[in-house]
């Protein structure tokens, strides 16, 4: 026996569904926000272009995890432990060198970080405990992102060294000499910037696995996941995919005429959270300016202003963190599919601080849905 075939329902709920969370407060947090009225992001209160300006990456990190920039003490103790922490086990470093070299890097990581987990038998998870796991993953993605890239090179791995800062030790490992003093800069500044972003999508399904009480690593896992997707964290390796396939910049109205007909997504514009331009921008410009003088990337920079000239004249779309951060990862030597690692290794510190605050105060996320498909039906 068959039912009336019935076309899918209509939404008929009171409640508004809000595709894509927009608009959407979920919870509360103490670690970030964007202040409306100076458009400018904070963590946890500090201004991030003063941070970037002022602090290491690891003042950030504890800035991050324990909600005051760390005094002397502090700094040293994280110092410590850190550098300590920075050598990948033999089964981390094995299962990173088996995998294909085909494989995306952010598919190494991803696996990574499953290994660095599986390997942590105890099953502690206080505060303290997942601190600890923090400054884990916070010392060894590097390790791991630097590795990767250089086997795919066919280059032997650099270890890392205890006497060289955070983002100077990623240089250090990646290409195998001290990095110059603007390169380094430029870096620091980037991590700085791209360390947190209060609920975004990586960091949102981080506070997902996390609420329903998995474990650390597994959260770190699923963020990656978000993360690795163009419209959030591979937006920087789009940028400069762009700007190549534009070419010499006299064909950017050209190209950006066809790309916006054809529909296409011009990737580095735009941003959920900010509606007078994205606060982080100026600030990784400035770097951007610098390492264009110290590299001579002037063509990439004029590539780079074409561009954004025609978005803005076009559309009024502004860029967003992803624009200036791609270019300049470019300059420092990196590889464009290296790009995303780079961010996951800034954000760790950001969804490692709201994986702590979830399970300090946890509910359970489950929202619900508007059904709009059949009818009850029988056979």
């Amino acid at each position: 026996m068959t039912s009336t075939p019935t076309e899918p329902r209509p939404a008929t709920s009171e409640r508004r569904v809000a595709r894509g969370l927009a608009g959407v407060v979920v919870d509360t947090t103490a670690v970030s926000h964007v202040d409306p009225g100076s458009n400018s992001l904070l963590y946890r209160g500090y201004p991030v272009q003063e941070l970037a300006r002022d602090c290491t990456v690891e003042e950030v990190a504890w800035l991050l995890w324990h909600g005051e920039l760390p005094d002397p003490a502090e700094r040293e103790g994280l110092t410590h432990l850190e550098r300590s922490a920075r050598f990948l086990s033999p089964l981390v470093e094995a299962t990173v060198d088996a995998l294909p070299l085909a494989a995306r890097p952010m598919d190494v990581l991803r696996t990574a970080i499953s290994v660095i987990g599986a390997e942590d038998a105890d099953r502690d998870t206080s505060a303290e405990a997942d601190l600890a796991r923090s400054v884990r993953l916070f010392a060894q993605l590097p390790t791991v992102v630097a590795r990767d890239r250089r086997r795919r090179l066919g280059l032997g791995p650099v270890a890392p060294r205890d006497d060289l800062d955070h983002a100077a030790n990623l240089l250090w490992m990646t290409f195998g000499e001290e990095p110059d003093p603007v390169v380094h800069d430029a870096f620091r500044t980037s991590m700085v910037l791209y360390a947190e972003h209060s609920f975004n999508a990586s960091t949102f399904t981080a506070r997902v696995v996390t609420s329903t009480l998995s474990d650390l690593y597994s959260s770190v896992v699923a963020a990656v996941g978000a993360l690795k997707g163009p419209l959030h964290g591979g937006a920087n390796e789009a940028v400069m995919e762009t700007l190549t396939e534009i070419g010499p910049a006299a064909g950017t109205e050209e190209w950006l005429e066809r790309a916006l007909g054809e529909g296409r997504k011009v990737m580095g514009f735009g941003h959920r959270v900010y509606k007078h331009g994205d606060s982080r921008v100026p600030t990784m410009r400035e770097a951007l300016d610098r390492l264009v003088e110290h590299t001579g990337g002037h063509d990439l920079l004029e590539r780079y202003e074409a561009l954004e000239r025609a978005m803005t004249a076009r559309t009024g779309i502004l860029p967003n963190l992803d624009y200036p951060a791609g270019p300049a990862y470019h300059l420092m030597g990196f590889e464009t599919a290296t790009f995303t690692p780079l961010f996951a290794v800034s954000r760790v510190m950001g969804w490692t601080a709201h994986v702590l605050e979830q399970r300090a105060d946890n509910a359970l996320i489950r929202p619900l849905s508007e059904y709009v498909g059949r009818e009850e039906r029988h056979r």
